[in-house]
């Protein structure tokens, strides 16, 4: 399977730390902050093709700041 390490991740929309790409056993990507926790929705794929595009498609989320943060509440 092709890497993600072209995509380029900014730092968490809310606290800044590091956000990391993530595949969960081959069906979804997200992207999730290793300090806060938030994350972008699970992307499905099926293909090789689709994953790459979701794993952007991830990225472009985590760039505008459409995450969810597991905070109380929640």
């Amino acid at each position: 399977m092709d890497s993600f390490e072209n995509i380029e991740l900014l730092d968490c929309p809310l606290c800044h730390g590091a956000g990391m790409l993530q595949d969960e056993d081959g069906w979804c990507v997200y992207v999730s902050c290793l300090d806060c926790g938030c994350h972008t929705a699970e992307l499905r794929y099926r293909t090789p093709e689709e994953r790459l595009e979701m794993a952007r498609q991830a990225a472009r989320f985590w760039s505008v700041g459409k995450v969810i943060h597991p905070g109380p509440g929640e």
